[in-house]
């Protein structure tokens, strides 16, 4: 193997590896103030009295609210921080994907907590903490579907 070959396959072998990272540049800080947002939201008020964190902990018995709430900081938190750390371009996408489910699950659950079963009442409406959790995760949605989107389609 001449010397020519060696290089060229230690190029390829670089070009290879640079195509499965990411750079998300200045966007990591704006992510990570995002994920700052969404762990302030854990001591705010979600569904009446209840905050986020006995939301996330299961001592809320509605559905929406806890499924958001597994999203949020599944993805939003531990997600955006382990693709935040390992650069990874895949790990990117599914981050964009997971967000864009918690988004949905989370604006049903500000929904839900609008309305009830019967139309003489209303429902007891969504808490501060659950509107900015929601606002965070949308926000962490456009920003991994940009960095993900960014890839050259050659690599």
């Amino acid at each position: 193997m001449s010397d020519e070959d060696f290089l060229r396959k230690e190029i390829d072998e670089v070009e290879r590896s640079a195509a499965r990272r990411i750079d998300p540049g200045t966007g990591a800080l704006t992510i990570s103030i995002a994920v700052l947002a969404l762990l302030v939201s854990l001591v705010l008020p979600w569904i009446g009295d209840d905050t986020g964190l006995n939301v996330v902990l299961g001592e809320s018995t509605t559905f929406l609210p806890r499924l958001f709430a597994f999203f949020a900081f599944g993805v939003g938190v531990i997600g955006s921080g382990i693709t935040l750390a390992v650069r990874r371009w895949g790990l990117a996408w599914v981050c964009s994907l997971g967000l864009f489910a918690g988004s949905v699950t989370g604006v049903l659950s500000i929904w839900t907590q609008q309305t009830t079963t019967s139309n003489k009442t209303i429902g007891p409406g969504p808490g501060i903490g659950l509107i900015i959790a929601v606002i965070a995760v949308i926000f962490l949605l456009v920003k991994w579907v940009r960095i993900a989107a960014s890839r050259p389609p050659h690599l």
